[in-house]
């Protein structure tokens, strides 16, 4: 399992995952450990991991369940570091990696076949105004320059089954914008759960789940979970995440 320059394992100590990351091209971050906590994970059938970057969300899930997981990456660096990492834990019999641009993902991925979709897309607007990172690799993990929220909706409603679920880790400021948007895409939106850095600070991550044509009512707003403690150490639901119960 040889490692690219500036390429490190890192470990998901609460599944026993290791990953291969590297800070000049990817790194997951505390949004794909919520994300993979987030919605109920089918114990089979079929998981798709929509703009999987390095594969985090994916290999987080991959204990917990049965299913086969599918993953579409755009940029082929990040892409092949998933399949490395996809290795390393041998999942290669329930895990496969697409390097395909979401848009052209249902040439991979039958519309209609998928039980839960994930996604962790890029959060930003691809506007001219918006300052971008120097760094390609990170600039389109997180603008909208290849997919924006219309196509991750698109897609991912062709995709899924009928009542099959949909979850999304996004940023608070287009909540509203998310919301009106699902229905147009025949997803319900469901539950919705705001994350918060501490206690006292506005959410900065928010987490969203929907049901294909599911119906309109019943919709949930999920408990405030908050990352850091007033010590400055992670809350204790955030270190269940990340290293399991103790």
């Amino acid at each position: 399992m040889g490692l690219q320059p500036g390429e490190r394992i890192d470990q998901l100590y609460a599944e026993g995952i290791q990953i291969i990351q590297s800070r000049e091209v990817f790194s997951f971050s505390l949004d794909a450990v919520l994300l993979a906590n987030f919605p109920k994970i089918p114990k089979r059938g079929k998981i798709v991991d929509l703009c999987a970057g390095n594969g985090a969300v994916g290999l987080f899930i991959a204990k917990k369940t049965a299913a086969t997981i599918e993953m579409v990456e755009l940029q082929p660096r990040l892409a092949e570091m998933a399949q490395r990492s996809v290795a390393l834990n041998q999942l290669e019999d329930q895990i496969t990696v697409y390097n395909l641009d979401l848009k052209d993902s249902l040439s991979k991925i039958p519309a209609d076949s998928t039980d839960l979709l994930l996604c962790n897309p890029p959060y930003f607007k691809n506007l001219p105004t918006n300052d971008k990172n120097p760094n390609p690799h990170l600039a389109i993990a997180r603008h909208e320059i290849h997919a924006d929220l219309h196509d991750v909706l698109r897609v991912s409603a062709k995709m899924l089954k009928m009542n099959g679920r949909f979850a999304m880790v996004h940023r608070p400021e287009r909540f509203l914008e998310i919301m009106q948007l699902m229905p147009q895409y025949r997803l319900a939106p469901k539950r919705v759960q705001f994350v918060y850095p501490k206690a006292n600070k506005d959410a900065n991550i928010l987490l969203v789940e929907g049901i294909k044509d599911g119906k309109t009512d019943g919709f949930k707003v999920a408990p405030p979970l908050i990352t850091y403690g007033a010590d400055g150490e992670y809350t204790p639901e955030i270190k269940e995440m990340l290293y399991g119960r103790h």
